[in-house]
């Protein structure tokens, strides 16, 4: 079974509708440099989590200036693993000494390779120039499951998914995973339930 993660969650509403439709971890989107209406303060992250129930992994994402502040932060919001954007290789592994859960990197696919042997996942989106996600573009499935073939850890598939085509992606890159964000909103930072419901039916179901 294929996991669905649905990210940048902005309000309660939003995490109850995540958690009642099934999705395996949430993400809270917090202290990024690119300019997008999911990012929340730490204390809303904070609030959020709270919420979350047991066996549903919170995630926090973030685009951290060191190792050292995307840890600290992790532990002030209580979320279980990191998804870091813009962090090297060599930082992303300091951060998974200093942090107590897992650490994906996200990274476009021209970036495998760097990072192949770097995290307990890696996610895969299509990223903006800054190395920031949430572009809600795809990117080439058939490339990213070329440079994805040997990968020796779980593939987590990010970039533009939606309930109207995650199957089809899943069915080209064959990931562990998936991630929405844009791709199941009524407006920016608001979800669409109807939507989420149906990208977690249809990603579990592939």
């Amino acid at each position: 079974m294929v996991r669905a993660k649905v990210c940048g969650l902005t309000s309660e509403a939003d995490v109850r509708a995540a958690v009642a439709a099934g999705a395996d971890a949430l993400g809270f989107i917090v202290d990024v440099d690119v300019d997008t209406p999911r990012e929340i303060p730490p204390a809303k992250a904070e609030q959020l989590i709270n919420t979350v129930p047991p066996f549903v992994t919170s995630v926090l994402v973030t685009m951290p200036d060191a190792a050292a502040d995307a840890a600290m932060l992790a532990e002030l919001v209580g979320a279980d693993a990191i998804q870091t954007h813009g962090l090297a290789p060599g930082d992303v592994s300091v951060l998974i000494t200093n942090f107590h859960g897992p650490v994906v990197p996200a990274v476009g696919p021209e970036e495998v390779a760097e990072f192949r042997n770097v995290g307990h996942a890696l996610l895969v989106d299509t990223p903006t120039e800054d190395g920031g996600g949430g572009t809600g573009e795809t990117h080439d499935w058939d490339r990213t499951r070329e440079m994805t073939a040997n990968l020796d850890r779980p593939l987590i598939l990010a970039g533009g998914l939606t309930p109207e085509n995650v199957r089809e992606a899943i069915a080209v890159v064959e990931p562990y995973a998936v991630d929405t964000a844009s791709g199941v909103e009524r407006e920016g930072g608001v979800k669409d339930h109807d939507a989420v419901r149906a990208f977690v039916e249809r990603a579990q179901g592939a």
